[in-house]
């Protein structure tokens, strides 16, 4: 029962037992009997004053808690003269302002956290209290090449994307570097805040593919001009030498030196192999900037396709042609486009071992060339290390075709992708912008 309808009724009652005495005690002697009444007169005048000094107060004040309970910080309260209550309504009216002074520097801080989230140059996945996800930045959504209904209120362990199962092995703090397409490099990381008292997860993704492949290539770069020197400073005198050798007559006249005279043949041009060997690792160094010009990617497959067809039919493979109507142009360095076509075409060869297909898939819609093989595929453990420098799955493969064609493809800023897509089916993706 409320305070107001105690009150109400004590004061009720107190008064009908007031008059039901006075009625009976005053009856014979009605000036007393009048007297008395007047005084439960003066006693309800009274009751009903204090009423609304006490208990219409404390009625407006459960308005105010009533307000509280609604999040409206905005009610406040004014003076009514009586001490007691003016300090309850002084102490409400500060409680507000610095409730309303709070809910406003919390709102603020939280338009700044968003802010901050939704320009993160860093992808980052925010979980709710049963890791779903419950937010996602725009660089979360390019990272992961989805949009952002396809991974909302989803667990974060059932959705299948390569980087999202690698979180299911991370514990809050905990980081790791993946590789899922052998081209990007991203650190994953997983850690926590408390929110009402509870824990929360988010993921943070970074790209660091370019500051990986910076870091490569001045590595390798140093290693190879390095040996690029000593192979030069080694092989151009001792190659004078045997060249003067091979030139002097007076020394093979006698036909037991002709053994001799071959084997030094045989020096040199090992010794001229050698240096066409260093030469292609120096132009992966030495790659100059992209020189772009509008290029018609029909033509350049095509003379591509005309220029690796007679190392194709050694091998019984066909070239099929699945291209866009008109003409297909690109913004590119005809040269070197023309040799990321040559690299990705011998490496589809080479992985047929006899009989087979490779198809050459241009859509303009998507501005992107497709060049697909029925080769043997490529492994989960290749894949991570496929654009490495010196890595090849060839027995005597040098290591730099795939790492020639990523310095230039990085370099004209088009996306890349390569990977087996079923088995006998292998595609290297290039998406021109």
């Amino acid at each position: 029962m409320k305070l107001r309808t105690k009150y109400i009724l004590f004061v009720v009652i107190i008064h009908l037992v007031a008059l039901v005495l006075t009625y009976f005690i005053f009856n014979d002697n009605k000036i007393w009997f009048i007297v008395s009444e007047v005084f439960v007169i003066i006693s309800i005048v009274i009751s009903i004053r204090l009423y609304n000094q006490l208990i219409r107060p404390i009625k407006t004040l459960m308005q105010g808690v009533d307000a509280i309970k609604d999040r409206d910080f905005n009610v406040k309260f004014l003076s009514t003269g009586k001490h007691e209550i003016d300090q309850l309504t002084d102490v409400y009216n500060q409680m507000m302002d610095e409730l309303r002074t709070e809910r406003t520097r919390q709102e603020q801080q939280h338009f700044f956290l968003e802010k901050l989230i939704f320009t993160s140059p860093t992808g980052i996945v925010v979980l709710d209290f049963d890791d779903n996800v419950q937010q996602v930045n725009p660089k979360a959504l390019q990272i992961l090449g989805v949009e952002a209904g396809d991974i909302l209120n989803y667990p974060v362990d059932k959705l299948q994307h390569v980087l999202l199962q690698q979180i299911k092995h991370l514990k809050s703090g905990e980081n790791i570097v993946v590789k899922p397409d052998g081209i990007n490099t991203y650190k994953l990381q997983k850690s926590h805040f408390i929110d009402r008292g509870f824990s929360r997860h988010f993921i943070m993704i970074e790209d660091l593919t370019a500051e990986i492949l910076a870091a490569e290539k001045n590595v390798y770069g140093k290693v190879i001009r390095m040996m690029a020197h000593e192979v030069n400073n080694t092989v151009g005198p001792v190659n004078s030498i045997m060249q003067s050798a091979l030139k002097t007559d007076k020394l093979w006249e006698s036909h037991q030196f002709n053994i001799l005279k071959d084997a030094l043949q045989v020096a040199v041009d090992r010794n001229h192999n050698l240096n066409f060997f260093m030469r292609n690792f120096a132009d992966l160094v030495k790659l100059p900037a992209a020189n772009k010009k509008p290029v018609n990617l029909h033509q350049l497959v095509d003379s591509v396709s005309k220029l690796m067809e007679i190392k194709a039919k050694e091998k019984e493979i066909e070239f099929e042609f699945q291209l866009a109507t008109g003409s297909f142009n690109i913004m590119a360095d005809e040269q070197q486009m023309e040799q990321v076509l040559i690299n990705i075409v011998k490496n589809a060869v080479e992985a047929i071992d006899k009989k087979g297909t490779i198809i050459f898939k241009t859509t303009a819609a998507k501005k992107s060339l497709v060049i697909s093989d029925t080769g043997i595929g490529i492994s989960a453990e290749q894949t991570a290390n496929l654009f490495s420098p010196f890595f090849s799955t060839k027995k005597d493969g040098q290591g730099i075709g795939l790492t020639l064609v990523r310095e230039i493809l990085v370099n004209h800023g088009f996306e890349f992708s390569l990977k087996t897509i079923t088995n006998k089916k292998t595609e290297f993706t290039i998406m021109f912008n």
